[in-house]
């Protein structure tokens, strides 16, 4: 039986959760492959790893090169995340004619052009599955399973801190700051949260997910991206009174105008699926024209979680290997790299949705009509409206309006009209409402 010899780079959770998924489903990744797949050497700095990963037969080095530099090893698994030592790492693989498995949405978002091309002088293969939405198979979903399909849209809960903090606030009614802290101890935030709560996570697997969907170049700088660190418990509240959740949402969508590439705040209906994931879960909903809306739900990290996305990738690029015929592999992106789409990613200021505004307003006659006039000139329609009192003796009151669907830039035009009135208090809150099922 043939032997496939896996080099591991960095042992952290992720790296130890795949040595011992390996170990412990020896025997049916062997039935399934036909191969014996093991773990035989791995670097990481923290010696403290020899004496744990030498139970499992793993020689573990501290110098990563040297890995990839073996001739014995067939598969270079890099988990250490990044952008730089990872992706010098990654093409020394290629260059010795390796193949590589990653977890790094980083890597993959913002060098995988480069990656894949040079994957593909070399025929190894870069697979990389874990790298969005954890342990969910999304993207052989997407790439494989609705190959058959026009993909219009993508949308997804893609990062399990930012939702569970929206979660905390709806359900507890606690602030931001409040529910941050907690994530951090609990272990779902980092102690420098700005990738999860600012959105740039999300936005690497957003790049990810819309170039296998779209067959286009994966494209991070052109990603439009907005955190939750604003988002006010009032906000919040509001929006449930309305029927509505607020949810950080990865979006991507192809029209007639070109491709929608955002992360941001979103409102969406409690009707809609991705509005009853909480939590920590993730979830992405895809829209075929063949086979219509599509969810794919569960834990979007985690030690085993996310190793199952990597061993299923090792067990993937195990199958091919000493396989002469590699004419039928599934392209990296989905689509052959030489027929990768240019279509324009466009602006947000261009983008076509509905919106919630926040108004903080005199409370006196005519402040409505005056509200009510300027989006009219705009050509903007009302689908909802709310007039709250002014409370312990404040002079202003909050109104909270749902509008119907208009061009982004008209509405800003709207709101800063809207601001220049003498009766209005502060800036205008705005967020985006999507009904990503249709």
């Amino acid at each position: 039986m043939d032997l496939v010899n896996i080099g591991i780079l960095g042992l952290g959770t992720v790296g130890g959760g795949t040595a011992a998924v390996l170990s412990r489903n020896a025997e049916d990744i062997t039935r399934r492959t036909g191969k014996t797949i093991q773990v035989t050497m791995a670097a990481d700095k923290d010696p403290s790893k020899i004496e744990e990963f030498s139970q499992l037969g793993i020689k573990v080095v501290d110098d990563a090169l040297a890995i990839v530099q073996d001739p014995e090893i067939d598969i270079v698994v890099e988990l250490i995340g990044g952008y730089t030592i990872a992706k010098e790492l990654v093409l020394e693989a290629i260059k010795k004619g390796k193949h590589v498995v990653t977890a790094n949405k980083a890597l993959i978002a913002t060098s995988g052009n480069e990656i894949f091309a040079a994957a593909a002088e070399k025929n190894v293969t870069v697979a990389y599955e874990a790298s969005v939405a954890g342990g969910i198979p999304v993207i052989k979903a997407i790439r494989e399973g609705l190959a058959a399909n026009k993909i219009s849209s993508v949308a997804g809960i893609i990062n399990g801190t930012g939702n569970f903090i929206l979660t905390e606030m709806r359900d507890k009614g606690s602030d931001f700051a409040d529910v941050l802290k907690q994530a951090q101890e609990l272990g779902y935030a980092e102690a420098d949260p700005t990738f999860d709560v600012e959105g740039i996570d999300a936005a690497h697997k957003l790049t990810i997910l819309a170039s296998i969907a779209f067959g286009i170049p994966l494209q991070f700088d052109k990603v439009y991206t907005q955190g939750i660190s604003t988002v006010q418990i009032d906000d919040v509240n509001y929006a449930e009174e309305l029927g509505y959740s607020i949810k950080h949402l990865g979006i991507a969508k192809k029209t007639e105008t070109g491709i929608e590439l955002r992360v941001h705040p979103t409102l969406l209906s409690k009707k809609e699926l991705l509005a009853n994931v909480n939590g920590v879960m993730n979830a992405v909903l895809t829209l075929g024209d063949a086979v219509g809306p599509t969810m794919y739900y569960g834990a979007g990290a985690g030690s085993e979680p996310t190793a199952s996305a990597v061993v299923a990738d090792i067990i993937d690029i195990a199958r091919t290997i000493n396989v002469t015929d590699t004419t039928s592999k599934v392209p990296a992106l989905a689509f052959d790299i030489n027929t990768l789409d240019s279509t324009d990613v466009k602006s947000i200021y261009n983008i076509d949705t509905a919106y919630y505004l926040r108004v903080s307003a005199m409370d006196r006659p005519g402040v409505m009509a005056d509200i009510t006039k300027v989006l009219g000139d705009h050509d903007i329609s009302i689908e909802a409206m709310i007039q709250k009192e002014a409370t312990n003796g404040d002079s202003n009151a909050d109104i909270i309006i749902l509008t119907t669907s208009t061009i982004e830039s008209n509405m800003l035009d709207a709101i800063s009209a809207i601001e220049e009135l003498d009766t209005i208090s502060g800036e205008v809150v705005m967020l985006r409402v999507e009904n990503p099922d249709k």
